[in-house]
């Protein structure tokens, strides 16, 4: 079923009728942010299923501090916000956190071509989905989201080193996976 909020209603209407717990404005704000947010928490998660329950606890954490929404700000950007805050909280439950030294790291970076530009957005999804929590994690705070590593360390509890090495070997994977799959068994160029 959609909903349609009434035309003299605009946003800030639609929040300040989210603050009064109104369920037609919680269901109208779900609709129209669902898709960016869901794309959001797919860069976080296993799969879809993980996705979406990072979502949905997202949903909630957004309907109940809407009333702390700051007019005049982005309603997305105070979602996404939200929705990466989410997604931390299900790795710190999922996975146990390990220092790696930075000088691993350093061994294993690479001037080599950037794989990502061959593929397609879903083939980019799919791969970042590969990767393991930890690697997922600081890669999607570093690279998308434009956290430092001293955030990220903050954020995730470990060491800025750990960060620093995480995102080198996400990298690294991700072209790993994405060069494999313009390649068949024997070596030879897939068409």
């Amino acid at each position: 079923m959609e909903i349609a909020w009434p035309a003299h209603y605009g946003e800030d209407d639609l929040i300040q009728a989210c603050v009064r717990r109104e369920r037609w404005a919680q269901q109208a704000l779900y609709e129209e942010y669902y898709g960016k947010m869901m794309g959001v928490c797919l860069r976080y998660s296993n799969g879809e299923e993980d996705a979406l329950d990072i979502l949905h606890e997202g949903f909630i954490k957004v309907f109940k501090n809407v009333n702390k929404f700051q007019p005049g700000t982005s309603i997305t950007a105070w979602m996404r916000r939200i929705m990466v805050n989410t997604a931390i909280d299900f790795y710190r439950k999922s996975i146990r956190r390990r220092t790696e030294d930075i000088d691993q790291a350093i061994q294993l970076s690479t001037d080599d071509a950037d794989a990502v530009s061959m593929c397609s957005q879903k083939e980019i999804l799919e791969a970042i989905q590969k990767l393991t929590p930890a690697y997922r994690t600081v890669f999607n705070l570093y690279i998308l989201e434009g956290y430092s590593h001293k955030e990220i360390a903050d954020l995730l509890n470990i060491t800025e080193s750990t960060s620093r090495s995480n995102l080198v070997k996400a990298r690294l994977k991700l072209k790993e996976i994405l060069m494999s799959r313009n390649y068949d068994e024997n070596g030879a160029a897939a068409i």
